[in-house]
């Protein structure tokens, strides 16, 4: 974990599926925050990074237990939450359950890179083959080539099945706080559709979709992070 002292609205990271706090969209909101002078919040998930457990155990319930325990420690005034891919999902999941308990530091605003909600059901399970479904079925887990890591990493049937505990676009979204999501139209992982799937979700709160026509799912070539710096400080 990585905790910079500063001035509010704080800045806190939430990464993607796999990825950790030493990527680079993580480490250029660091840098900017101390510039600025601003605090900032990096954490690995369990089974990420340079956090201890089994990537095989984790599930979205449970990197949302880590998430929502950090952010109520570590948290202190006001956060403008920024959420890349998996960490989108999280973000809006955060933003619940802090608005159910009534508790925690406000959200002052919230950046979403290629938000992959819903992705365990949606851009997993739906699409995947009936082959791999048994294979999940039966064993357990798949393992699913990746381009982002040297090996494939495992699927596993207790990450779908809890990820059906925590969908959010079979109804109306309510974060309490602006949002900015900003998407690549190249996107291979989370298609650009899937962006406006989400905005259509959001039942009061002020949301701004760009679009990125040549972006990628990562988002982090210079201009990219100019963008999301640009999206931050708005806040």
């Amino acid at each position: 974990m990585r905790v910079r002292e500063g001035k509010s609205p704080g800045l806190f990271w939430l990464g993607g599926f796999k990825s950790d706090m030493k990527g680079t969209k993580a480490q250029a909101l660091d840098r900017w925050a101390e510039s600025q002078g601003r605090a900032c919040v990096r954490f690995d998930y369990s089974g990420h990074g340079e956090s201890g457990g089994d990537f095989t155990d984790g599930t979205i319930g449970r990197w949302l237990d880590e998430s929502i325990e950090v952010y109520r420690q570590f948290a202190q005034g006001p956060q403008v939450v920024v959420g890349s891919s998996m960490g989108g999902w999280l973000a809006l999941l955060l933003a619940r359950s802090l608005r159910e308990s009534k508790g925690g530091s406000p959200i002052a605003g919230m950046v979403l890179i290629a938000p992959a909600v819903d992705f365990t059901e949606e851009l997993m399970w739906k699409p995947f083959s009936d082959a791999i479904k048994r294979e999940i079925e039966e064993k357990g887990v798949w393992m699913r080539p990746s381009e982002y890591s040297e090996g494939p990493y495992p699927i596993t049937k207790r990450l779908i099945e809890d990820g059906r505990k925590h969908l959010l676009l079979g109804g109306l979204i309510e974060t309490g706080c602006p949002v900015h999501i900003l998407q690549g139209v190249q996107d291979p992982d989370v298609p650009w559709r899937h962006a406006v799937e989400l905005v259509a979700r959001f039942a009061r709160d002020d949301v701004v979709l760009t679009l990125i026509k040549d972006g990628d799912h990562r988002l982090s070539r210079p201009e990219d992070l100019e963008r999301l710096i640009a999206a931050v400080r708005e806040f």
